[in-house]
């Protein structure tokens, strides 16, 4: 089966709701009629990062709605490890520098990595904005070159950042995207913006709006 459509996938590593998504995300991946291409915003990196404490109990509530609609696990390990940690920050630089890499030594399993990082954030209970832990998520996905390079970042991986982060800024600004998940298809020579709820009733969901049978 030939490759369709295209779906352009604008996440951040440390996005709940992407979280939730994670499961459709991870089958549309695996449809050969589908070439999805993932790109990480940097919502949460850099100067968008900020400190949890101040909203640790409101993302909690949020986490459940996220669970509840999406059937995936936020366990107390993540509450108690990540929220509840005093020095916790909700910062995806490390994280997004993690699937940077991964896209640029092995771009097939960026979608692996990202679902790798979500669990040992939201299951695990693991502070992702550590970059020993992300690095360990890596080697434990065989990524090594990867991993070697979240320890000891190197100029050019941090200016492919960039540039990565100002083409999927540029295609939110471009279809008028407020936040993530956010879906942007390429299908019988159109191009437009899903609607991201469909991420949350499955692969099925995304297809029919794709039009693919």
């Amino acid at each position: 089966m030939t490759q369709t459509a295209t779906l352009h996938y604008l996440f951040d590593p440390l996005c709940g709701w992407c979280y939730g998504a994670s499961a459709t995300i991870g089958a549309l991946a695996d449809q050969p009629d589908i070439d999805l291409q993932p790109h990480a915003t940097g919502l949460f990196a850099g100067s968008g990062a900020r400190p949890m404490k101040s909203f640790a109990a409101q993302a909690w509530v949020n986490d459940q709605r996220i669970a509840a609609l999406s059937g995936q696990k936020f366990t107390e390990a993540y509450r108690q490890n990540v929220l509840g940690a005093d020095d916790a920050s909700l910062d995806s630089t490390v994280a997004t520098l993690a699937v940077t890499a991964v896209a640029d030594t092995n771009p097939e399993r960026v979608i692996d990595t990202l679902r790798a990082i979500q669990s040992a954030r939201y299951v695990a209970g693991k502070d992702v904005t550590a970059a020993a832990v992300v690095a360990d998520v890596l080697t434990d996905l065989g990524l090594a070159d990867a991993a070697a390079r979240i320890l000891s970042p190197d100029t050019g991986l941090a200016d492919l950042v960039r540039r990565r982060t100002a083409q999927a800024r540029s295609l939110m600004t471009t279809f008028q995207l407020q936040g993530v998940p956010a879906l942007i298809a390429e299908a019988g020579g159109t191009r437009g913006a899903l609607d991201a709820s469909t991420l949350y009733s499955g692969p099925d969901a995304v297809r029919a709006a794709l039009k693919l049978r």
